[in-house]
């Protein structure tokens, strides 16, 4: 077993009380003494995350009540992006896999797992692999998850209030609307506009909403298993 810091922390992300102490519990199996905190939406994962202790690893279930597709994924990413997050899903289509290690999840458990499947995967990460089912196929990189996995890098190089930003212009808000939420002037959320459209390599909000809401793949995610 690896040997972990008495201080190392994960954090579990799931809305589902029964799943989040399975994992609890896995991790338990995994490693006794690490400290494990648990979080049932993206937004309360990321209040956590700003806490001045750090984590270790994040275990993330895709489907989210405040996020679509990838996007949880791709929020800690940008957010985070020396934080490994491991997914841990009952979507277990080859597609699905791709997307997400495309995307940079340290590695994909599927929720059927055993509970020792699991622990022995969170040591795989822990460990510095990337953990992948046995029976999982790599599928060949397309043009469009070419295209995709370079926006997740452009999107990283956003600060956190810009990140913020670009999530409003996604609600369809206004300036105006923005700078009252942020409380801030129009013109700095102007300046913020214009530094996202640079740093996506993009020419208008309206190009920059597009880009980035394909890399919720919500496609991959219909008519699929529910969780």
């Amino acid at each position: 077993m690896t040997s972990v810091s008495d201080r190392a922390r994960f954090l579990i992300i799931d809305d589902h009380p029964l799943f989040r102490e399975a994992l609890h519990s896995a991790v338990q199996m995994a490693y006794p003494d690490v400290d494990t905190v648990e979080a049932r939406s993206i937004s309360e994962a990321i209040e956590l995350l700003a806490d001045a202790k750090p984590f270790d690893l994040a275990l993330l279930d895709l489907s989210m009540p405040d996020v679509h597709g990838f996007e949880g994924l791709l929020q800690l990413r940008t957010r985070y992006p020396r934080l490994p997050v491991v997914i841990v899903s009952g979507y277990e289509e080859p597609k699905i896999i791709s997307e997400a290690l495309s995307y940079g999840a340290a590695g994909f458990i599927p929720k059927s797992a055993r509970k020792s499947d699991l622990a022995a995967a969170i040591r795989s990460v822990m460990d510095g692999a990337v953990y992948v089912p046995e029976n999982y196929e790599g599928q060949p990189p397309d043009p469009d998850s070419t295209d995709r996995a370079d926006m997740v890098q452009r999107l990283a190089r956003l600060t956190p209030q810009q990140l913020r930003v670009l999530q409003m212009l996604r609600q369809g808000m206004l300036n105006k609307q923005i700078a009252y939420e942020l409380q801030v002037g129009e013109t700095t959320v102007k300046a913020h506009v214009s530094e996202i459209l640079r740093k996506l390599n993009v020419y208008s909000r309206t190009q920059a909403v597009i880009e980035v809401s394909k890399l919720d793949n919500a496609e991959l995610f219909r008519d699929q298993a529910g969780f």
